[in-house]
């Protein structure tokens, strides 16, 4: 690839993003071109507090109906976050695991980014508040309502892959970790 192919302008990229978690699963979903990243679709999956195998099922179900829906090109899944309590780190675990193969079962690569990288890509550094990001992604993205946590989270996670993977384009390079 030269790099007059490689500053070429392809056509707009459908990332989904994912959030996960065992009660409420962000998702967003982005179109990306080199003009920069449209809006498409925000949701939370709710689990609810029932029995964790049920819950692990919701998500698996909504993402599956989610990539038949929104027909993204690549998904983008936020990395777990290790925290003092083990018990919600595994299920967190878990439930990222059923996005994840939700989106492998759709044939959908999946790239995985650690929180601090979303957090960097959209605020500029990767200790940034939830509202912060909040706030970003409404800017980037001319979303007007407020956004719930996770759906916010979910559409910071597809904008940081769009991010890299341009990045990536322009240099003719292949430097994203595939899950």
């Amino acid at each position: 690839m030269t790099k007059a192919d490689a500053k070429q302008s392809i056509g707009p990229v459908r990332i989904l993003g994912i959030d996960p978690g065992s009660v409420a699963t962000g998702i967003g979903c982005i179109d990306f071109d080199p003009r920069g990243p449209r809006h498409v679709h925000h949701a939370v999956i709710a689990c609810g507090g029932g029995p964790f195998p049920e819950r692990l099922k919701i998500i698996f179900e909504g993402v599956t109906a989610l990539i038949q829906e929104l027909r993204p090109d690549q998904v983008a899944v936020e990395n777990v976050f290790v925290s003092r309590n083990a018990d919600s780190a595994l299920k967190l675990g878990q439930a990222r695991g059923a996005a994840i193969c939700a989106a492998v079962a759709m044939q959908k690569p999946v790239f995985e980014y650690a929180p601090r990288q979303v957090k960097k890509a959209i605020v500029g550094r990767g200790g940034a508040e939830k509202r912060q990001i909040q706030h970003m992604i409404r800017v980037l993205l001319n979303v007007e309502e407020k956004l719930a946590e996770d759906a916010a989270d979910a559409l910071g996670v597809a904008i940081c892959h769009a991010h890299y993977a341009e990045t990536e384009r322009r240099i003719g390079s292949d430097l994203r970790r595939r899950a």
